[in-house]
């Protein structure tokens, strides 16, 4: 329990004394060892960090190990609780988005016929049918 919340009970407690001494007594004890615990992790912290800082002094570890344990973790994409209007709606702006595109592409295309790198004349790809359920 975080020291936070168990100032917060003994507090509630002390005001209700007379319910029960025995309770309180005990949610301070757990208050001083959980104060002491945070005490010993900022001392072990801080050796840590003189450790590290002497190690880092004589040159132990590469440029290259350091970066690699800082990288961040990759975010997992979240799933959109859309409504199915809202699924048809959004559907229907990306697909005249993506037509607006193809048009773009093609009075670009019809403009610089020398190009050598551009891509072969043959049939423009069909865009996807519709799926039954709109999207």
């Amino acid at each position: 329990m975080k020291p936070k919340n168990l100032k917060k009970k003994i507090r509630q407690l002390e005001k209700r004394l007379q319910e029960g001494p025995k309770k309180l007594a005990k949610l301070k004890q757990k208050l001083q060892a959980a104060e002491a615990a945070k005490a010993a992790k900022g001392r072990k912290k801080a050796a840590a960090r003189a450790a590290a800082k002497l190690s880092k002094s004589k040159g132990k570890k590469s440029p290259a190990q350091t970066t690699d344990a800082k990288k961040p973790a990759k975010k997992t994409k979240r799933k959109l609780n859309l409504s199915p209007e809202r699924r048809a709606q959004l559907a229907a702006a990306m697909k005249a988005r993506w037509a607006a595109k193809r048009a773009a592409e093609g009075t670009s295309k019809a403009a610089s016929g020398d190009n050598q790198h551009s891509a072969p004349g043959g049939p423009a790809p069909q865009p996807p049918e519709n799926r039954p359920d709109g999207v």
